[in-house]
């Protein structure tokens, strides 16, 4: 099979917001009136990013939804996204498996593949996604002030969890193995949240390589500092509800510097909490408030009695 038969047995559908549909030299996009694009591309590498063994309809998911993840932090409703594929061979069940996995999602957002380009290489994913939001009302990382609250959506944790259950440094029950293993590989865009939030958050970003890392982003960004609770880590965790005996330090880890969630943090003035839990209950979407914003600069952790956590939490970073 060549590389255009290739497009055409599995990425070629008809669309809706490119009038020149899949073929051309560039797509032709028009945001609605009043509306600004949202632009964001996410590279995702075999062996870096995911396990060869990984089930290709869950590597089709998360290839978009790591992408729409970022739409979601800065309130963006998806439009379009092109598609990069590297690929080491053709093979024809991994392709029908990827396209369906990331159609799947695709479709679920309204969200149509627009272009793209295939090479063969070692496997790797670029995707960039579209999206639009009203001019002037995008989520930014530079909108915390001091005394907002921090929140964050969902469960963190989890997918580090089973990331370190695959490296063996830990076992798990089966039944933790395997949902800690569906957030791993199978990440929940938080778009609806994030549509909610517009003119409520005054900061986003999702998570993606820590609590502590992606946060301290939207602090440098805001000219900020912020304190969080560390005891706040075990309602975090799901799989602690499901009976996971895990010592505070091991839990903390996983909670601030796991990576992976895919949630997002954002900060909001304390007057808008209410507001807050209603964007919440209208995304179905889980949120809990677990710090506050500062005037001082810096991240600090503090314990229950409200003493400094003197551990120290690094955020993924490709190049460390």
């Amino acid at each position: 099979m060549g590389e255009f038969d290739l497009i055409a047995r599995y990425f070629t559908r008809p669309v809706r917001r490119n009038p020149l549909g899949v073929g051309d030299d560039c797509a032709l996009l028009q945001p609605a009136p009043g509306m600004q694009l949202a632009v964001s591309t996410d590279l995702l590498v075999e062996g870096r990013h995911f396990l060869s063994t990984v089930d290709p309809r869950a590597l089709g998911h998360k290839a978009l939804a790591v992408n729409l993840s970022d739409l979601a932090a800065c309130g963006a409703q998806p439009l379009a996204f092109t598609l990069s594929l590297a690929l080491p061979q053709v093979d024809e069940a991994w392709l029908a498996g990827f396209a369906e996995g990331l159609f799947a999602l695709a479709d679920a957002h309204d969200c149509e593949l627009v272009g793209g380009d295939t090479t063969r290489g070692p496997l790797a994913i670029n995707i960039t996604v579209f999206g639009e939001v009203p001019a002037g009302q995008a989520l930014l990382r530079s909108g915390a002030r001091a005394g907002d609250d921090v929140w964050v959506s969902g469960t963190l944790g989890d997918a580090r969890l089973a990331l370190e259950a695959f490296r063996g440094t830990l076992s798990l029950p089966q039944a933790v193995f395997a949902a800690a293993r569906e957030r791993l590989e199978r990440p929940v865009p938080r778009v609806a949240l994030g549509l909610a939030l517009r003119g409520i958050a005054s900061a986003a970003i999702d998570v993606s390589d820590g609590l502590l890392g992606d946060l301290g982003h939207v602090l440098r960004r805001s000219g900020v500092g912020a304190t969080l609770e560390a005891g706040r880590a075990g309602e975090l965790l799901a799989a602690l509800a499901d009976g996971l005996d895990l010592d505070a330090e091991r839990c903390e880890d996983l909670v601030f510097a796991g990576g992976d969630d895919y949630e997002l943090a954002f900060t909001a003035s304390p007057r808008h909490r209410s507001a807050v839990e209603a964007a919440a209950a209208q995304a179905g979407t889980r949120v809990t408030r677990i710090g506050s914003i500062t005037p001082e600069t810096g991240l600090r952790l503090v314990d229950a009695q409200g003493q400094p956590v003197s551990r120290r939490f690094a955020g993924f970073d490709h190049f460390a």
